[in-house]
């Protein structure tokens, strides 16, 4: 009778270590990055084509124009913070899984030897 011993836990694998995050950005340097970038920039045309409130048209004004792109900026990044907590909630279950896996397979481990 053979036997074989598989390592299937996560306990033999080494976490890697992930740099901090970097600062969120200031006005200033968002006011910047806006100013900078085209209308037809993919970051504000997202929403014009996905989003059924957003607006459809520009005024001629510049003022109108930097208001539209900094409310899709701040509606995209509602999107992204919901997304996110969504993502952590996922990987907590995930990990209260994984943890009760293991539980039970050094259980069933425990009955068979």
């Amino acid at each position: 009778m053979m036997c074989c011993r598989m390592n299937i836990g996560s306990k033999s694998k080494k976490r890697v270590v992930l740099p901090s995050r970097p600062n969120p950005p200031s006005v200033d340097q968002i006011l910047e990055d806006i100013s900078g970038a085209a209308p037809c920039d993919p970051a504000f045309c997202i929403l014009e084509q996905n989003g059924p409130d957003s607006p459809r048209t520009f005024s001629n004004s510049g003022v109108e124009l930097r208001f539209q792109q900094c409310r899709r900026y701040l509606e995209l990044n509602e999107r992204l913070q919901a997304a996110q907590s969504q993502l952590l909630q996922q990987r907590d279950e995930l990990q209260a899984t994984g943890e009760q896996l293991e539980r039970e397979m050094t259980e069933v481990k425990g009955r068979v030897l």
